[in-house]
């Protein structure tokens, strides 16, 4: 089971989300379950309007790699423009876990290396995915969640 962040905070938050997912869907993934959308502060730079994240489960043939760039290519065709880092866009598309697979290269981190510092991330994923399991750490979504402030 492959676990996406999916976080908006221009214009119409919840309709980019869905769109992504639908994006998603058109793309060889194959969507378990979504998460309720939750309105969160911004992460890393506060001066921005307010986040509404969620999370999604899914199943995908797809390797890492294609996937993140299919998650990059949905942002870029939905007009997020990457100026300021973690600044207000669009749309923004994570993958968070990823199996139970551990990789680091060049392109990519999976799990996602701030996942466990992120109650944004956390909170919707526990909703879906309680259970699920970070290889790092050896912990559930919901053990994560309860340690974070």
């Amino acid at each position: 089971m492959t676990c996406i962040g999916i976080g908006s905070n221009l214009g119409d938050r919840e309709g980019h989300c869905r769109e992504a997912i639908a994006r998603m869907e058109q793309a060889d993934c194959r969507i378990l379950k979504v998460s309720t959308f939750f309105e969160t502060n911004p992460w890393g730079l506060s001066d921005q309007p307010l986040f509404l994240n969620g999370a999604l489960t899914m199943a995908t043939s797809m390797p890492p790699a294609a996937l993140f760039s299919l998650l990059k290519a949905i942002e870029k065709a939905m007009g997020r423009q990457e100026t300021v880092r973690w600044g207000p866009r669009v749309i923004d598309l994570d993958i968070l876990l990823y199996d139970d697979l551990i990789l680091h290269s060049a392109l990519l981190t999976i799990p996602h290396p701030c996942l466990h510092e992120r109650r944004f991330a956390l909170q919707p994923l526990a909703e879906i995915a309680p259970d699920a399991r970070h290889p790092v750490f050896d912990k559930t979504v919901r053990e994560l969640l309860e340690g974070v402030q």
